[in-house]
C-alpha cells in the first residue's frame, strides 16, 4: 500500500465513525436526521417531518435546481 492510500483509508474511516456517532447522538436525543438515499434527501427518525414531493417522485433534480444547457424538461 502506498502512503497516500493509507492516509485516504484512515480519513474515510474517521469520517464514517464521525457520521455514525452523530446519527447515534441524534437517535438518543430523539431527533430526526437527514440522510441521502436513492438520489434524494430523506428524513429518518421518530419525529421526522412528513415528506411531500411537489415536483413528483421522479423529479430529476431538487426543487429550485437549475437545468444544464441541453437538458430537457
Amino acid at each position: 500500500m502506498t502512503q497516500a492510500y493509507d492516509y485516504e483509508a484512515r480519513a474515510l474511516d474517521a469520517l464514517k465513525r464521525a457520521v455514525a456517532e452523530a446519527l447515534e447522538r441524534k437517535r438518543r436525543l430523539g431527533q430526526y436526521a437527514v440522510v441521502w438515499r436513492e438520489g434524494r434527501p430523506v428524513c429518518i427518525g421518530p419525529d421526522a417531518p412528513a415528506v411531500r414531493y411537489p415536483y413528483g417522485v421522479d423529479a430529476a433534480r431538487p426543487p429550485g435546481g437549475v437545468a444544464e444547457p441541453g437538458e430537457e424538461e
